[in-house]
């Protein structure tokens, strides 16, 4: 019988795991190989052009200039892998069950509070009301067809005012239309909320809306997206 081992697992080295952000990146965007030379090459022509414009003109500044070219362009083209397979993210999970969640739950930061799980839904056609809680006052999600979001949206925005009295509540929907937030903007529209309460009222309007609200943990919620899958790789 084999002795168990207690060795930590290994994390992708930084090589394997910008192999896996670029893979990820160019199934979406087929030309990215060309981008990402365009970059180079651009990079490496400002540091030589800056080794000539730069007195003392000598091969070693142009030399050290060129790596500096060199070094800018694997920069920007880290920050432009990351932009662009964020965006790929978005396009994978836009319009799938529990988009909003996943979004709410991982790119608003410390100063709002958000809950993987949405607080209202209807199981048989995936509508769902999701929370957040932050600075800018209570926002409501709506994910789903907006016409059969109505009583749901409704239902969270009472809970909201009546323990919430002179509390902001706004209400977005999940969408591509008018009057609608797309996936991809959704954290960056929360974000911009102007800030309307201090993080005690914060704090207690966290805990009245959790006491009033109903327990999803017995209905059947559409577990949505698989965050491990929708979530693009990042270099470390």
């Amino acid at each position: 019988m084999s002795g168990r081992t207690t060795a930590p697992e290994k994390r992708p080295n930084f090589f394997r795991q910008l192999r896996t952000l670029y893979t990820y990146t160019h199934k979406a965007f087929s030309w990215l190989p060309w981008l990402l030379v365009g970059i180079f090459v651009l990079s490496i022509g400002i540091g030589v052009a800056v080794g000539f414009l730069i007195p003392p003109v000598a091969w070693w500044s142009i030399v050290l200039w060129s790596i500096t070219g060199v070094m800018l362009g694997i920069l920007v083209s880290l920050m432009t892998m990351t932009r662009l397979s964020t965006k790929a993210m978005y396009r994978q999970i836009d319009g799938m069950p529990g988009a909003a969640g996943h979004v709410l739950s991982t790119s608003l930061g410390r100063n709002w509070t958000a809950n993987e799980m949405p607080v209202g839904v209807n199981p048989k056609t995936q509508e769902a009301v999701y929370r957040v809680v932050g600075r800018g006052g209570v926002v409501i999600v709506g994910e789903g067809a907006r016409g059969r979001l109505t009583r749901l949206v409704n239902e969270e925005r009472s809970k909201a005012t009546r323990v919430a009295s002179g509390v902001p509540i706004t209400v977005l929907y999940i969408g591509h239309g008018d009057d609608e937030v797309s996936i991809d903007k959704l954290a960056s529209t929360i974000k911009a909320l102007p800030k309307k309460i201090d993080r005690t009222t914060q704090a207690a309007v966290i805990k009245r809306l959790e006491s009033v609200s109903q327990s999803l943990a017995s209905l059947p919620i559409p577990k949505g997206i698989d965050p491990t899958k929708a979530r693009a790789p990042r270099p470390r």
